[in-house]
């Protein structure tokens, strides 16, 4: 197989406002409308830091109403997005400013589309029990300022909702959800907490690390991932350590932004969809955490196969490793960042979750996120998965 794609489709249309300080000019930039929906999550931090508070400023300077939507949970659901819809509806607002992590910033986006469009979110995913509709009115323009560094929501056009009776952790996504403008300001990312800053930098990382071993990389995911592994694996552990560290802080939320833009340019491979079948039935499983988990058995499979050899050895190499020199050198790069992290030894059992669910969660795998087993460049069997889970499982 080709080692890389010649031809890329390249479409990443947000403006993004980088670096320490950048909320600060929100209120001196053209926004797309006059009444804003300020989303942000079910908990506390985004007002007891002060991040609410600075945003509605900031609107107000531009001569934007607001109004707040505050019921987005950690692994948001279909009910949340209808209740933020109606709000929106409700009040009349022109669009919405997404002011969180990337539950927030996803739940957002199926919320834009909701308040413009009739039906069940459901009738628009284009995966698992989804009905596959086309989107008929353009959603609502949508702001983005990100407080943590882990999905790059702000600079992709999909977002991942839970459907709880059906157990489905599934995507919306269409060119029509890109932000219009997003916000990443490292100075709000020293609050959030260290186990986290650890599973947000994971999945930013691995977004990258998939993007890179996809059958789908080109010459331009390939400079985008490389540069977000080196990035995040350098810095990570600082920020992990020091959540005041504006260097490593700001430094991880790059390697974040390229992550999101390596997700617009190649499809990225299975390891997702194994961790949200974890959390679409554990959904006290932070997504990061359950990356970390599957992670080293999920690598080594494709290595044990010789997937792309050469590959590893220069994420390897991008981690911090210039000697390396075989494919497994990226385990190894792999184990130490997360040991350097604190995370490496995370147990599924903690969370709930059980040997005897396995067959279940592949099979769920399978159905919701089975595209994102078609960007492989080995196939998987449904053995093969389970035997991931396997022996990833303490």
């Amino acid at each position: 197989m080709m080692e890389t794609n010649f031809n890329y489709d390249m479409y990443i249309p947000t403006r993004v406002m980088f670096g320490a300080g950048m909320l600060d000019k929100l209120g001196s930039q053209p926004l797309p409308g006059k009444k804003a929906l300020i989303v942000i999550s079910n908990g506390k931090s985004t007002r007891a830091n002060g991040y609410l508070a600075r945003t509605e400023e900031q609107l107000a300077k531009a001569g934007v109403e607001t109004c707040v939507f505050d019921g987005v949970s950690p692994n948001p659901t279909v009910a949340n997005v209808e209740a933020g819809a109606k709000t929106a509806r409700e009040q009349a607002c022109d669009f919405l400013v997404a002011l969180g992590g990337g539950s927030v910033m996803d739940c957002t986006k199926a919320i834009a589309l909701m308040a413009a469009n009739p039906g069940e979110l459901w009738d628009y995913v284009p995966v698992g029990s989804g009905k596959r509709n086309p989107i008929r009115v353009k959603p609502l323009p949508i702001v983005a300022i990100t407080t943590t560094a882990g999905t790059g929501s702000e600079t992709d056009n999909s977002g991942v909702i839970t459907k709880e009776d059906t157990f489905e952790k599934a995507f919306v996504g269409d060119a029509s959800l890109f932000p219009v403008l997003s916000i990443v300001d490292a100075g709000l990312m020293k609050s959030v907490p260290p186990a986290f800053t650890a599973y947000q930098g994971f999945d930013a990382l691995f977004h990258s690390t998939e993007g890179y071993i996809a059958k789908g990389a080109n010459l331009m995911s390939d400079m985008y991932a490389l540069e977000a592994i080196r990035n995040i694996a350098a810095y990570l552990p600082r920020a992990v350590k020091d959540g005041n560290d504006l260097e490593a802080r700001t430094r991880v939320a790059f390697g974040n932004t390229l992550s999101g833009a390596v997700m617009c340019l190649t499809l990225i491979t299975s390891e997702h969809a194994l961790e949200h079948a974890l959390s679409a039935y554990h959904p006290n499983l932070p997504h990061g955490a359950g990356l970390i988990m599957v992670s080293r058995a999920y690598y080594e499979y494709f290595i044990k196969h010789h997937a792309c050899d050469e590959r590893f050895i220069r994420m390897a190499r991008a981690m911090g490793m210039p000697e390396a020199d075989k494919p497994e050198d990226f385990l190894t790069a792999l184990v130490r960042l997360q040991e350097a992290c604190g995370v490496a030894d995370l147990k599924m059992s903690d969370y709930g979750i059980k040997p005897e669910e396995f067959e279940t969660l592949m099979r769920n795998s399978r159905d919701v996120m089975g595209v994102m087993f078609s960007s492989d460049r080995v196939a998987m069997t449904d053995e093969d998965i389970v035997g991931i889970y396997k022996a990833s499982y303490k």
